[in-house]
């Protein structure tokens, strides 16, 4: 007999060396979520975000194509932009050098005085950049492979879920903080061992937690399950798609989770590591249009009130915990027929975890 796996070291969720290895390895080398595409509906427009420390913008260009860029001026490395915005050309604010929506460098002021100017030579420095069913995600890594690699099969049973995903935007976007590391939220979001003691309106009134299954799909973890008896739900689940009467989630590693409830409803989770004991965990709701949608916004509001609720004081908890002395990391439960009360999920992102921080065994 093999001894039981068991949990990783508190150091791995409490160290901030740890967490900055992270941020200059795993999470500048994964596919994050950046935007939405209707943040850049038309040529010109831009959105800012921040992945792994760096502050980043996509915008669209007179082709339609959207590229992401770092947001820094190649003369003096002020920052380009902030916020959401629409441009001609990109501007910097301090010395109005410009560039075009490609990133080549246009022009600057007195520039044609230094002898030798190169201005084909100067563009700004472009990042990776993929849409996914509508979301643009971005890997700092030039070589990484590309995300139908990472996640296979994904793209193709997301769009058999949600077959109206171009029609779709957000209705609303909920910044949720939780004070405990990325980790702990990624590992409490992808077991179910909890579900039934911890969240009775989601394994009483959306899944049968006796079918619940989540099993790895490259680096994805596929979360499956039959539903509950649909009669008794709060809102009109008859989409006239397939799957209407079904629940299902992809996490995408490391921080990013497609969930499709029942009546083909898409919602999102995207966390958003902060530091060793903070994150902040965005949950996306989306609609025709980003149309206002009183049904989407009571379910949204029910499952902040409750699933949402539940697990932050349980994730702030563990945190707590793994700051006590007196904890030893104990074994994980991991039966080999999975199901819902295994932990081999949790087993898989901790081998994940670990590798990025120690390299592969």
């Amino acid at each position: 007999m093999t001894a039981p796996r068991r949990s990783l070291a508190a150091r791995y969720y409490t160290d901030p060396q740890v967490f900055r290895a992270e941020t200059e390895g795993l999470l500048a080398r994964t596919w994050q979520f950046g935007c939405h595409i209707s943040d850049v509906p038309k040529v010109g427009d831009y959105a800012t975000f921040e992945i792994a420390g760096e502050s980043l913008f996509a915008i669209r260009g007179q082709d339609g194509r959207i590229r992401v860029f770092y947001n820094v001026c190649q003369h003096r490395a002020h920052q380009l932009v902030t916020g959401t915005g629409s441009t001609r050309v990109v501007v910097c604010p301090y010395h109005a050098w410009s560039y075009e929506l490609t990133g080549e460098l246009r022009a600057g002021p007195n520039i044609k005085a230094v002898e030798g100017f190169d201005r084909s030579s100067i563009c700004l420095t472009e990042v990776r950049a993929e849409e996914f069913l509508g979301f643009v995600f971005v890997n700092l890594d030039p070589n990484a492979d590309p995300m139908d690699a990472w996640f296979p099969n994904v793209r193709i049973e997301l769009e058999d879920w949600v077959p109206n995903w171009q029609r779709l935007a957000p209705l609303e976007w909920v910044e949720i903080p939780e004070r405990c590391n990325w980790k702990v939220s990624v590992e409490n979001y992808s077991e179910c061992y909890h579900c039934t003691l911890n969240h009775p309106t989601f394994a009483n009134g959306v899944i049968k937690p006796e079918t619940y299954d989540i099993q790895p799909q490259g680096k994805c973890l596929r979360h499956t399950t039959e539903c509950q008896s649909l009669d008794a739900m709060t809102y009109d689940i008859h989409s006239g798609f397939a799957h209407q009467h079904e629940y299902s989630s992809w996490f995408l590693w490391p921080l990013f989770s497609f969930q499709v409830y029942p009546g083909n409803v898409l919602n999102t989770y995207h966390w958003r590591a902060i530091d060793a004991d903070h994150v902040v965990v965005w949950r996306g709701w989306y609609t025709l249009n980003g149309e206002e949608d009183q049904k989407i916004r009571q379910l949204a509001q029910q499952d902040r009130a409750t699933t949402v609720e539940e697990d932050i004081h349980l994730v702030e908890s563990v945190q707590r915990g793994l700051h006590s002395r007196g904890y030893v990391p104990g074994p994980l439960v991991v039966d080999p027929n999975g199901g819902v009360n295994s932990e081999h999920p949790v087993m898989h992102l901790q081998n994940w975890m670990k590798d990025a921080i120690d390299g592969p065994n």
